[in-house]
């Protein structure tokens, strides 16, 4: 691998001399045009704003947070700050605008200490603010500063800063070793975490992905992206890659959901990607729009050479229709591909970049890391070891200990087991979290991926995901929360959740599904034997949810004890469905 590069600015320097006036960065303003930031004018705004930050005397002790999602702003100001060495924090938005409580918010604040907070609105982030930031701390906003707060500072003040010779030299005092951020766990297992993301861990995991993924140096790529940046899938991966390699970022204003899936279409209707990058649910969002327009499909398929998914398992049905779209419309199947990583690992560990034609298969580890598998059980625990894997949890030693083994290797808790037994070089699959495991009441191991997996890719599109329950049970059983969308499709009426729920063409559907599973299951490992239909969505306040979507199974069957209990009552309550085989 040889060293890695010193620190991310590096990169925008170089290409604010060698691609001056390339667009770095564009998202859409108010009036809905591109609002375009160059290569040469990022520098320029983020030397400015280095200024301003250097002047308020921020440091790993005081760093700035910023509570808001993608934009132009929050980018210079994450780039300035790092620029500069001091830490950021991105937090997650929905800590600030759907949280009823702010008690994770809160409990980040008292974490961190930041000496500046960043919300681009201040009156949608009134509340959350109030709630959790400290009267005397400096709250900075694009508009609408909250009116109760004494140190309130507008955005288009810092950014007419007049740049000194102090903020080349504290680039200049950058290391591989600095602090660039805190980003955190998403709390589904917990209080979140605040994982320590220092400049070579980034920097050599660019490199580390680019040895698999050598066309990126061909031509600058083009990237419409919409995962938000306090996630490391969106925040390190996809927007390191575009600046690594002088490449050009489109901050998609949509979302994988009804009613936000439609601002993604309309920017790929006019914006073609060289690769795209999604979570399986906006692949599956978006094929509709693809059977549907011709024009979308052209433009989609026209340029891009990659397309990868990350997050989940990609459903088959989903896999096969992008695959016969985009051989009908450009003549061509376009490699699909994934990679598996974590927050501490800043965040590929492990890529398949290869042709597959399933999912499944995580490929290999990167140049440059190793990779131990420790038996556990009747499973292979994942332990990595490499410069891209953080130091530690920010002041938390003792959890910073635990995550790590006696030879330095990085524990991250998930399961692989060898796509071929006689031939390790056709890669490493996904085989669960190894703590998501249990015995039923007969000694029997279940595993829970492997079982939800299957569950969730039989009963497509009318499930979005799956809670295994069953230990200590006689069988295993699952909390099931469906696609309201698909089940009011079924049903052809726009009912009440409880009474979609319960609508015969619903109940028939799964209980049908539900069926073909048993009669299909080769034992009481395999089968799920009952299941309830979940009429609340997983909660982001008491953690059975994140905001990235994935669903925490232990915090679930927490909250949901009283269901699991309905769920095995004798006889069922008229809500469970019992497989019948």
């Amino acid at each position: 691998m040889g060293e890695a590069d010193r620190c991310v600015s590096d990169w925008l320097v170089k290409w604010a001399k060698a691609r001056p006036d390339q667009t770095f960065l564009a998202k859409r303003g108010a009036d809905n045009a591109w609002i375009r930031l160059t290569y040469r004018e990022t520098l320029a705004k983020v030397q400015a704003l280095g200024q301003a930050l250097l002047e308020r005397k921020l440091s790993s002790e005081r760093p700035l947070v910023i509570l808001s999602g993608n934009d132009l702003e929050h980018a210079l100001l994450g780039l300035a700050a790092m620029h500069v060495g001091i830490p950021y924090a991105p937090i997650s938005v929905p800590y600030s605008l759907v949280s009823k409580d702010f008690e994770k918010l809160r409990y980040i604040m008292d974490l961190l200490q930041p000496g500046l907070v960043f919300a681009a609105d201040g009156r949608a982030f009134g509340a959350a603010i109030a709630a959790s930031v400290p009267a005397q701390t400096e709250v900075l906003v694009t508009a609408h500063p909250p009116e109760d707060r004494p140190a309130a500072t507008l955005y288009a003040s810092l950014a007419a800063t007049v740049p000194t010779p102090a903020v080349d030299a504290a680039c200049a005092a950058v290391t591989p070793d600095t602090v660039a951020k805190f980003l955190f766990t998403s709390g589904s297992t917990g209080t979140p975490k605040g994982v320590i993301n220092t400049q070579r861990m980034l920097t050599s995991n660019q490199r580390q992905i680019t040895h698999v993924l050598p066309f990126l140096d061909d031509a600058p790529p083009v990237l419409l992206d919409w995962p938000p940046w306090n996630h490391t899938f969106g925040g390190n991966h996809d927007f390191y890659c575009m600046l690594y390699h002088g490449g050009t970022l489109y901050v998609d204003d949509g979302k994988p959901l009804p009613g936000q899936i439609e601002k993604t279409v309309a920017n790929l209707k006019e914006i073609a990607p060289t690769m795209y990058l999604n979570v399986p649910k906006g692949y599956e969002a978006l094929l509709p729009f693809f059977e549907a327009d011709k024009q979308l499909r052209e433009n989609f398929f026209g340029k891009v050479k990659l397309l990868f998914y990350a997050g989940a398992g990609l459903s088959q049905h989903v896999w096969d229709e992008l695959d016969r779209l985009s051989v009908e419309t450009c003549g061509e199947r376009i490699p699909m591909i994934t990679s598996l990583g974590a927050t501490e690992t800043a965040p590929a560990v492990l890529f398949a970049n290869w042709i597959m034609h399933s999912a499944g298969n995580v490929g290999l580890p990167l140049p440059g890391q190793d990779l131990k598998l420790v038996p556990n059980g009747d499973k292979l625990e994942m332990r990595v070891r490499g410069p891209n894997i953080t130091p530690g949890y920010w002041k938390h030693p003792e959890l910073t200990a635990a995550a790590f083994d006696e030879e330095g290797y990085y524990k991250m808790g998930d399961a692989l087991k060898f796509a071929d037994p006689s031939d390790a070089g056709k890669g490493l699959l996904f085989d669960g979290r190894v703590a998501e495991d249990f015995k039923l009441a007969t000694g029997t191991w279940v595993s829970v991926g492997a079982m939800r997996a299957n569950l969730i890719a039989s009963c497509a599109p009318y499930v979005q995901d799956v809670v295994i329950t069953g230990h200590d049970r006689d069988e295993a059983g699952a909390l099931v929360f469906p696609s309201l969308e698909a089940c009011r499709k079924l049903a052809g009426s726009d009912l009440p959740v409880a009474q979609l729920l319960t609508h015969p063409a619903v109940r028939g559907v799964f209980q049908a599904l539900l069926d073909q599973l048993a009669r299909e299951s080769t034992g009481s490992a395999t089968r799920v034997s009952r299941a309830l239909l979940m009429e609340e969505g997983p909660s982001l306040d008491v953690g059975e949810a994140t905001d990235k979507g994935s669903l925490s199974q232990r915090m679930v069957l927490k909250h949901r004890a009283a269901l699991v209990d309905e769920l095995y009552a004798e006889p069922p309550s008229a809500r469970t469905l019992v497989a019948r085989r």
